[in-house]
């Protein structure tokens, strides 16, 4: 390991700025408006990019440059109040620390390959994606009223070398029915019967809630006590905001409330104007293997049908589904990962457990049933059926509108937001300590 380190520093060697002929342990190189930028924050990125298989070409001079910039949209992200729920942080690094998992095969390995605890790791993304979603937010607010007209974009595309033009990588579009297993009167009971006894124990001083949050919750925020951070009321789903927002009380426990995540019971840290700050408790119930088969053979049997031609998936999945973002739309999935909502999916892009059945299918062909778990953390029955798949191919207008479209915003958005950086950087104080300085930055102004 040693070893590996003096190598990749003898690389670098030629990219060093004179700090490192010094006996320096950490200094402030940059100042952005009131806020530093330490040798030691460069360090950790460039390590991060070549641990990742990114190294940064000339990081000395890119890094810092980076670094200055997110401080830019930070201080504007505080001018305009932007904040990100603790729920939402924890949930986008769930997402990334499963995948990371799913890809190294165990959390030993990961840890092993990344040479640091998944512990240290989680409070590490946590910053980023926490200011990471403010930086978002703010390019939002910057730049997120773009349109343009079908006329824009022809014109764009004419005079773009047909190399430039994209390449659409295959994509498909599928219909889904689900059938949501039904949980039996035992395990709601049983559910009920423990959150109100972790209730009662908070109640009467015989636990703290964070405490029992940490222990048995099974929502990510368990390991930050079942704190969810300041929220509005739209930020939750109807019962659980209808509930936390009544809390008056911060020692007391709130009834058990159901939702489509499993069943809660809430307590109330703190009011802030229209934003509320609780913990909660989340409890999923369990689903008998036998209510599972019940659910994909009634599955099997509806695809039969479909099949024998009795009737269609569409008419099917208007009638039949308990998929209700996709029971009024034929069934049809929709993928709203882009700045507009639309059918079609890469094979990435699709839920794990579809794309491992979608990728089995022709065209037309309905699946078996098979059991996923919705974005909602619900275990769930399914069919799909592949409506098309359309083959990696050369964007054109008439084919490709919405995705050339999109190409045209995504250009207007980022030269709105450099005109934006231009202006932030002219305004604000920015001092560079002169062994830093004699970089070709991408941005004017940062030498005054």
């Amino acid at each position: 390991m040693v070893k590996k380190i003096i190598a990749s520093l003898l690389l670098l060697l030629p990219l060093v700025p004179a700090w490192a002929q010094k006996n320096v342990v950490d200094e402030i190189i940059w100042v952005v408006g009131d806020e530093p930028i330490l040798l030691s924050d460069v360090e950790e990125a460039r390590l991060s990019a070549e641990q990742s298989g990114s190294p940064v070409n000339n990081p000395y001079c890119t890094i810092p440059e980076m670094l200055a910039i997110n401080k830019l949209f930070l201080h504007q992200a505080q001018l305009d109040s932007i904040s990100v729920s603790e729920s939402d942080v924890i949930q986008m690094v769930d997402e990334q620390i499963s995948n990371i998992i799913q890809t190294y095969g165990s959390r030993e390995a990961v840890e092993q390959i990344m040479h640091v605890k998944l512990s240290q790791l989680r409070e590490l993304w946590k910053k980023q994606a926490r200011e990471g979603e403010m930086i978002n937010q703010v390019k939002q607010k910057i730049a997120g009223d773009i349109k343009v007209t079908p006329a824009q974009v022809r014109e764009y595309f004419k005079n773009v070398p047909s190399d430039s033009i994209p390449f659409i990588p295959t994509q498909v579009e599928v219909q889904i029915i689900t059938s949501t297993p039904q949980i039996s009167r035992a395990e709601i009971e049983r559910i009920e019967n423990r959150l109100r006894d972790f209730a009662q124990r908070v109640n009467s001083g015989e636990s703290e809630f964070a405490t029992l949050a940490k222990f048995y919750s099974q929502d990510g925020s368990a390991r930050n006590g079942g704190e969810l951070g300041y929220a509005g009321r739209n930020q939750w789903v109807p019962e659980f905001a209808t509930v936390a927002f009544s809390l008056n009380d911060p020692k007391k426990v709130s009834k058990i409330v159901r939702t489509e995540f499993g069943f809660h019971i809430i307590q109330l840290i703190d009011k802030r104007g229209d934003k509320v700050n609780v913990r909660h408790i989340l409890l999923k119930p369990e689903i008998e293997t036998s209510e599972l088969t019940r659910c994909t053979a009634r599955l099997d049997s509806i695809a039969d049908d479909i099949r024998a031609g009795k009737f269609t998936f569409e008419a099917a999945a208007g009638v039949l589904s308990d998929d209700k973002d996709t029971r009024n739309n034929y069934g049809l999935m929709a993928n709203d990962g882009s700045y507009s909502i639309t059918s079609r999916f890469e094979m990435k892009d699709l839920p794990a457990d579809v794309a491992k059945v979608v990728d089995t299918l022709q065209v037309g062909q309905v699946s078996r049933a098979f059991t996923m778990v919705n974005k909602k953390g619900q275990t769930v029955c399914a069919i799909v059926r592949l409506k098309t798949r359309i083959d990696g191919h050369q964007a054109s207008v008439t084919e490709d509108f919405q995705t050339l479209r999109e190409t045209v915003v995504a250009k207007r958005r980022e030269e709105k937001i450099e005109e934006w950086l231009k202006k932030k950087i002219s305004t604000t104080y920015v001092r560079i300590s002169p062994e830093w300085r004699s970089c070709d930055f991408r941005y004017p102004g940062w030498i005054k």
